[in-house]
């Protein structure tokens, strides 16, 4: 006889780790298709792409995206960024390409960084504001090489820029001023929000109520089994709203409370669905993620269901790194195996390896699986 629904369903780690799997749509080979629509749908149903300026081997929304849709070409990021408008980027937990349909639920959190811009663009003046805007509103988008009568001053952070135009392209950007209309690697081009998406009126910006219930769906769509801390991920100002909401679902048996094999000092819970799914184990593909993969990048998360710590090293002195520079975890099946540091050689074009390293026992019997993965990434490091 089933447990009684107030009573938390009882999981192994195991199929715990094979629901956030199928989740994150990493157990089979082309969930989404191919093409700009398949980017759509990978980012709709993740709810978001984390971007990363490093590029020591192929940037991580390029990969994260790749790990999904075996076809994907960076053409295809493009077209649903600037002709579909699909996706647009805006800042989750890290500024990542967001699904359009969801755009509503930013609003808010634009019209706030308008009203209380953070300190960082302080040294912004309205004039510096109104100037920007005038340039795209006469003369169509730019990027911040476009502006070429900057009073260049120092620099007063590493990632700054000399332009005082970068600051203010920036602010308004995330005032919901400008929209990204298209990226070239690290350059943006900026373009006036409603005019990009072509509107007369903005959507209705979403209630903070009906932002908590649209962080809660998106977390068990793309995770499975959830947690208050991995549903509120870098936002622990919405989590009373959200376990409130959680609580609700749990009295109507919209969401069942979970107790993991090992965890069950911790709250999890899933909807019913979710659990019905099938048992089958995962095969014995070898995939290799990047660091901000959303498996990946909540390493606590990470750590609880897969016994696994992953450490991102980029910002490591060299002798204190384990792993290495920028190491990348290796998932076969439902376990990972490996962290292999690697570097793309592009005028060589080949995929150099910096430092491999095997987790877990009896882990180096999956090496013909994951020399195959390599091989993979490395052709897809260098498609046209």
């Amino acid at each position: 006889m089933p447990p009684r629904p107030s009573l938390p369903v009882p999981l192994s780690k195991a199929r715990a780790r094979r629901l956030w799997l199928r989740a994150q749509r990493l157990d089979a080979s082309e969930p989404f298709g191919a093409g700009p629509q398949a980017v759509r749908a990978a980012v709709e149903h993740l709810g978001y792409v984390q971007i990363d300026t490093i590029n020591v081997v192929e940037r991580c929304h390029h990969h994260i995206l790749w790990n999904r849709i075996p076809a994907y070409r960076r053409e295809d990021l493009r077209a649903a960024q600037s002709e579909e408008k699909s996706v647009f980027e805006y800042w989750t937990h890290a500024l990542s390409y967001v699904p359009t349909r969801d755009l509503r639920f930013f609003l808010p959190a634009m019209r706030q960084h308008r009203a209380t811009p953070a300190a960082w663009y302080s040294s912004v003046s309205r004039q510096d504001l109104r100037r920007v805007l005038a340039l795209i509103e006469t003369g169509g988008p730019l990027t911040i090489r476009d502006i070429e009568d900057d009073v260049l001053v120092e620099k007063d952070h590493a990632w700054a820029s000399r332009k005082p135009s970068k600051r203010a392209l920036q602010r308004a950007f995330y005032a919901g001023d400008l929209a990204i209309s298209a990226r070239t690697g690290m350059l943006k081009t900026y373009e006036l929000f409603d005019r990009h998406f072509g509107w007369e009126a903005r959507p209705r910006a979403a209630s903070e109520r009906e932002i908590g219930a649209y962080v809660l769906d998106r977390a068990l769509r793309a995770q499975g089994i959830v947690s208050l801390d991995s549903i509120c991920y870098l936002d622990a100002k919405r989590k009373p709203l959200v376990h409130a909401l959680i609580e609700a679902r749990v009295k109507r048996r919209a969401l069942r409370p979970i107790a993991i094999e090992g965890l069950e000092k911790a709250a999890f819970w899933a909807e019913p669905e979710a659990l019905d799914q099938s048992h089958e184990p995962l095969d014995e593909r070898a995939q290799i993620l990047s660091p901000f993969d959303p498996l990946v990048i909540q390493r606590a998360r990470l750590e609880q269901f897969f016994g696994y710590g992953h450490r991102f090293e980029a910002y490591v002195p060299k002798e204190k790194r384990q792993l290495g520079y920028f190491a990348l975890p290796v998932l076969v099946g439902d376990a990972v195996v490996a962290a292999i540091d690697v570097k793309a050689d592009r005028t060589a074009r080949r995929l150099l390896i910096q430092q491999w390293t095997w987790i877990g026992e009896d882990a180096a019997r999956h090496k013909p699986a994951v020399d195959e993965a390599l091989h993979r990434f490395a052709d897809f490091q260098f498609r046209a």
